[in-house]
């Protein structure tokens, strides 16, 4: 009994059955596993070729992609981590200056104001093209500005 291997026509499985039970009612066993044609490792060198292949055009189409969108995709990354940064920095400091003059201990204003320099940093290195620190830094500036309001 032999199963069938995606090598072999579907056509030919009673052959590839005929051939197996011959060979258990003679006793003889091939002992490296082929049934005596070639083309089962031709058809898998195939199978592979394709797989290269297409692979080969999904990285041309991603690179394509890449190229296209990269230089676009960055300066919109860059203009909107500046632009929060500045926000969410005068958001801050003014925060702090309104809350400097009221009844609020003094750790509240000294958070919002530490919070507006790190979203400033932030901002500056949005404008340098270091987008993912700017990003981690807008965070921790707001956990900050937020962790002194909650001191409140």
């Amino acid at each position: 009994m032999s199963a069938r291997t995606d090598s072999e026509p579907q056509g030919d499985t009673g052959a590839a059955d005929a051939t197996g039970a011959a060979d258990e009612a003679t006793g003889s066993d091939d002992s490296d596993g082929s049934d005596g044609s070639d083309d089962s490792g031709q058809a898998a060198d195939a199978d592979f070729a394709d797989a290269d292949a297409a692979a080969a055009a999904a990285d041309a189409a991603d690179e394509e992609c890449d190229q296209e969108y990269d230089y676009e995709d960055a300066r919109r990354a860059r203009w909107t981590a500046t632009a929060t940064g500045a926000l969410l920095t005068l958001a801050g400091l003014a925060a702090s200056l309104m809350r400097l003059g009221g009844a609020a201990p003094a750790f509240v204003p000294a958070a919002y104001a530490l919070g507006a320099v790190v979203c400033a940093v932030a901002a500056l290195l949005g404008a340098r093209g270091r987008t993912r620190r700017a990003l981690w830094l807008l965070i921790a500036g707001v956990m900050v500005m937020a962790f002194g309001d909650q001191a409140d």
